[in-house]
């Protein structure tokens, strides 16, 4: 079994398949590696694919301390993984928890970054739900502890922008329920703790978006509501940003339509891979509604 240990002495397990350029892919709180499985299979026929457990999801370590999660850990242990797999640079596609953390890579290792794919990224972002996220956060870590992930899971993956995956595909979301229920109660709690509650605000994080240079696929489902007007911050702020939005979707994209998902991925590595991806071109940012100034 193959793993990277990060530099404070946590091992992560991770898995690839297929050969060539890698794209590694990053999961969600209420995933893991094997959420990324329709994502595996579909690009391990061309790329190099991999995939990983976060810290607190077994087999990968799961330290008991919050402190040793982290929004800064998160994204360095993209790098972990990069590093024990001999890889100097991917594509980086998270979902997300995933998401920020390829967001927070891109941030802290432009320069390993070939592409990178920053999908349902937002929850909690908005400078006017920043505390009822948290305090959401903190009652979902409780919650946790208290019921187990049993219980949990089956109330988690009820919520508002998941229902679209229970109506789409009622098998495929409670096999995505059942996955959930077998995490770690300890590495879930924690990870709550420790990387949702705390990662900073992308409204606070406008600067390091204005200075990255890495071509970056937004993607969203439309019905994701908390990640709709982030999705558009990062499209605004990042220069070589691009937005797309799933049609009639909730949080899960990459299992709710896989299909519409790997089409978009797909064609977006590609364009990247053929030196084609462009930054945005300064005329399209202007004042002017029509491009004709008002007297």
């Amino acid at each position: 079994m193959p793993y990277a240990t990060t530099d404070d002495g946590v091992r992560l397990y991770y898995e690839e398949t297929g050969s060539g350029t890698p794209v590694v892919f990053v999961h969600e709180f209420a995933g893991d590696m094997g959420s990324w499985e329709p994502q595996m299979r579909h690009f391990g026929q061309r790329y190099r694919a991999l995939a990983y457990n976060a810290r607190g999801y077994p087999p990968s370590d799961v330290p008991d301390d919050p402190a040793r999660y982290g929004q800064a850990r998160a994204a360095d242990d993209i790098a972990a993984v990069l590093d024990a797999a001999g890889i100097e640079r991917a594509h980086v596609c998270g979902l997300s928890m995933g998401g920020f953390a390829t967001l927070h890579f891109g941030f802290r290792h432009a320069g390993r970054a070939r592409s990178l794919v920053v999908a349902g990224c937002g929850y909690g972002a908005e400078p006017d739900t920043r505390g009822q996220f948290r305090a959401e956060a903190e009652a979902t870590a409780a919650a946790i502890g208290r019921d187990g992930m049993a219980a949990f899971a089956d109330t988690y993956a009820r919520g508002p922008t998941r229902v679209q995956f229970a109506n789409k595909d009622p098998r495929g979301w409670r096999e995505f329920r059942d996955r959930l229920a077998g995490h770690s109660t300890a590495g879930s709690a924690a990870t709550m703790r420790g990387v949702q509650a705390q990662r900073p605000s992308l409204y606070d994080l406008t600067g390091e978006m204005a200075a990255l240079r890495v071509p970056t696929l937004v993607l969203t489902g439309d019905e994701d509501w908390p990640c709709l007007l982030p999705g558009v911050l990062m499209k605004r702020t990042i220069p070589a940003a691009a937005l797309a939005v799933m049609v009639n979707c909730g949080h899960t994209v990459n299992l709710e339509d896989p299909d519409e998902f790997n089409r978009l991925c797909g064609a977006f590595f590609a364009q990247v891979d053929a030196g084609r991806w462009p930054e945005r071109d300064p005329r399209a940012v202007s004042s002017s509604i029509l491009g004709v100034e008002a007297p």
